[in-house]
């Protein structure tokens, strides 16, 4: 039987996100961190979503559909400045995310102490020309959601869970073409797409050598 390379290596890593998450105004607010944890869990994770200190919290991720899963579930709320990481996690992985180390945490750490005058208090660092383009990808999809109504994200919402337009439109009592009106003041087509591009993008970095 060969020996597990991993174990054999304490400097082996493999590619992957980091995401370092920290609450805007939290000296004013309450302590958002527990209920967005919640949301988070439903997310794919390579290390899960843990708070690393007060209102901080961290996760890593390697499936590329992952991070626009967990990116809208942070815009949508608005809450947070967010660093996405590209680089690398040492191996063999720990248990807890906390203990984890890599280039990637410190590229996570370099975008959120950065992110104070960012556009949507988003940023991504990384070696990787990658990291410029995925940036850019975000930054154009947080503002499709960022001008999204209550409205707007009930017809999303609807639309995510697989419903038509004309379905949609009996579920909130209303015609289908409020609800085209609807879909078109949310952006519903352009999220998509920045949605796509964001998850092309990760894929990219993850898949590259």
């Amino acid at each position: 039987m060969s020996a597990d390379p991993d174990a054999q290596d304490p400097r082996a890593s493999r590619r992957a996100l980091v995401l370092t998450v920290d609450q805007r105004d939290s000296r004013t607010n309450p302590d958002a961190v527990g209920p967005v944890l919640r949301l988070l869990g439903e997310v794919p994770v390579l290390l899960p979503f843990q708070r690393t200190a007060g209102d901080e919290f961290q996760g890593v991720l390697e499936d590329p559909a992952a991070l626009p899963r967990a990116l809208e579930i942070l815009l949508r709320d608005g809450r947070w400045h967010v660093g996405l990481g590209l680089g690398d996690v040492e191996t063999p992985l720990p248990d807890d995310t906390r203990e984890a180390r890599g280039s990637a945490f410190l590229a996570a750490r370099e975008a959120v102490s950065s992110t104070r005058t960012a556009p949507w208090a988003l940023r991504v660092v990384g070696e990787s020309p990658l990291a410029r383009h995925l940036e850019s990808a975000c930054w154009l999809w947080a503002a499709v959601l960022g001008r999204r109504t209550a409205k707007g994200w009930e017809v999303a919402d609807l639309v995510d869970e697989g419903n038509s337009y004309e379905a949609a439109g009996r579920l909130l009592g209303v015609s289908q073409s409020a609800v085209s009106q609807r879909a078109a003041a949310a952006g519903l087509v352009e999220s998509r797409r920045a949605r796509e591009l964001v998850g092309y993008l990760a894929g990219a970095w993850l898949g590259s050598e």
